[in-house]
């Protein structure tokens, strides 16, 4: 049985990747800054953890316990709405420091493993933001469209494995567009 590992869990895309795969019997790790139990029905193949991107030991940590990990999506995120300049730059901070550095320091963790296995597949969830301009929503378009650019993150020799990104969109875009090239 394959596991993966989620970021941002407890509400959202990252809840619903949860269920989803749940429902499917992978072994899921579902992360959270502060774990809710009741979040997720219990079961056996579920792992509700304590994470937050943002501190490296808490990566650490996450990852240790986690074992070996099959797919990592980096689901984690915050948002931000309203003026750009209205909004404090220590707020714009923490926003890439959990949308953009958080991605990078999660993928940075897996990879050794998935590269000693030599198999692996990382998701890096970004958003439908990216797609045309929002004047009030600058700095959160900015953190994403940052993880968005780099495709090849990480740039190293395929060994089995490989990245992705997903952006969601309501279920009635979604529906009307083309299906995705990506599985799990």
């Amino acid at each position: 049985m394959k596991t993966i590992l989620i970021t941002g869990c407890s509400s959202g895309y990252g809840l619903e990747t949860a269920r989803y795969f749940l429902s499917r019997q992978w072994n899921v790790i579902a992360t959270m800054r502060a774990p809710s139990q009741g979040i997720l029905p219990p079961a056996e193949n579920l792992r509700i953890l304590p994470l937050d991107v943002t501190n490296d030991a808490s990566i650490a940590s996450a990852i240790e316990v986690a074992g070996p990990i099959d797919v990592l999506v980096n689901n984690a995120g915050i948002g931000v709405v309203g003026a750009f300049e209205a909004t404090p730059l220590s707020h714009i901070r923490k926003v890439f420091d959990t949308n953009t550095f958080g991605v990078m320091a999660m993928t940075q963790a897996v990879i050794p493993q998935m590269r000693a296995r030599q198999s692996g597949t990382i998701v890096n969830v970004t958003s439908s933001v990216t797609l045309a301009p929002m004047p009030l929503a600058a700095a959160y378009t900015a953190s994403k469209q940052a993880m968005r650019r780099p495709r090849s993150l990480p740039r190293i020799p395929p060994y089995g494995w490989r990245t992705s990104f997903q952006r969601p969109m309501p279920p009635s875009r979604a529906r009307s567009s083309r299906p995705s090239q990506s599985r799990l």
